[in-house]
């Protein structure tokens, strides 16, 4: 009923606004907050009927248990009642028995005393007034007496028995009650620890479906921040990656750079010995010639040496001076670490 109850407002609540012509935002809004609530409400109305259905089986429980209890002590106490049916019956058996034998032990003194009638009067009959015996002997038995007492007795052994049986019976129905009594009150503490019990368990099934909500969620939020943290990790792989290929390539790039400068290293070494090689040639074969303002313009402008036979003077114009043959002097030198490991020289004639 109260969930039609809420339906019917809701539905009245949403033609409100929609008559209303509010904005479609807040009318969203306000149909979202109005689920939420309605969810809510039916969440709770939903508790509440899983609280009234676990009391109710609860108490089905424990009127189910207690039926039991008292179905088996009926059982037992029908059991103690037949079996003391059988113990009378086989009593009132016995009694009858004995009443028989009482009956016939009496019947016979009964045909003992006719007996002994018939034969005293036939006695008397024969011998007559002749003879008058007189017999001393002791008296005679009263059976009637020794049966009273035979009965006297028996009913006492009767009574007796039936006094035991009676102390018996009730000493057990005693006993067993005393063990219903006390089995009573343990079942109802045993059913009170029994609900203490289910209602713990109760309690501990909902802290566990929270534990396990919980569980799910951070589960859930594990699964996004691993997935974030992976990608990221992906992305900064990938940048490491290119890091160090762009590494490799400058390496690649200095290693190749340094080749190259050893080798302008090696070139420069050997273009620095060819150059002082030359400078030494140049120094030696200018200590040849004279000293001429002329001779070492024409040595440097043909860098080879000359030989001038007559001197320039200052006012007449130089001649020419006759030249002698030039000899290209090749000078190979292995250099290693800064050290000259073996030379070869070699001299080529230049014609002029």
């Amino acid at each position: 009923m109260t969930i039609s109850l809420q339906h019917g407002q809701r539905r009245e609540s949403d033609q409100k606004i929609i008559s209303s012509g509010q904005p479609v935002t807040c009318s969203r809004r306000r149909l979202c907050f109005l689920s939420q609530f309605m969810i809510l409400l039916t969440k709770a109305e939903n508790s509440r009927l899983v609280l009234q259905i676990d009391n109710a089986k609860l108490a089905a429980d424990d009127f189910r248990t207690k039926y039991e209890t008292e179905l088996s002590m009926r059982q037992l106490v029908e059991a103690d009642t037949n079996g003391l049916r059988r113990i009378l019956d086989e009593l009132t058996l016995c009694k009858a028995d004995l009443e028989m034998q009482v009956e016939s032990l009496k019947e016979e003194l009964l045909c003992l005393k006719k007996n002994h009638e018939e034969e005293v009067n036939n006695l008397r009959c024969q011998l007559g007034d002749r003879l008058n015996v007189e017999v001393d002997a002791a008296p005679p038995v009263d059976l009637n007496k020794i049966l009273d007492d035979m009965r006297c007795q028996y009913e006492a052994l009767v009574e007796n028995n039936r006094r035991d049986v009676e102390a018996w019976f009730n000493t057990q129905t005693e006993e067993l009650n005393q063990q219903v009594v006390s089995s009573s009150e343990q079942l109802q503490c045993c059913q009170t620890e029994i609900i203490e019990l289910r209602r713990t368990v109760n309690a501990l099934e909902i802290e566990l479906q929270a534990q396990q909500s919980m569980r799910n969620s951070l589960e859930s939020t594990l699964g996004e921040t691993e997935a974030r943290y992976s990608s990221q990790l992906s992305q900064m792989q990938c940048l490491i990656t290119n890091v160090e290929a762009q590494l490799a390539e400058i390496r690649y790039d200095l290693e190749r750079q340094n080749q190259e400068y050893q080798l302008l290293l090696d070139v420069k070494a050997r273009l620095e010995s060819e150059i002082t090689t030359y400078r030494r040639l140049l120094e030696g074969e200018d200590c040849k010639l004279p000293a001429h303002p002329c001779t070492m313009e024409f040595k440097h402008a043909i860098r080879a040496p000359h030989v001038s036979t007559v001197p320039c003077a200052t006012t007449v114009p130089c001649t020419p001076v006759p030249q002698v043959g030039t000899q290209i002097r090749t000078i190979t030198e292995e250099i290693r670490d800064g050290k000259v490991i073996s030379s070869r020289d070699h001299v080529l004639p230049r014609p002029l």
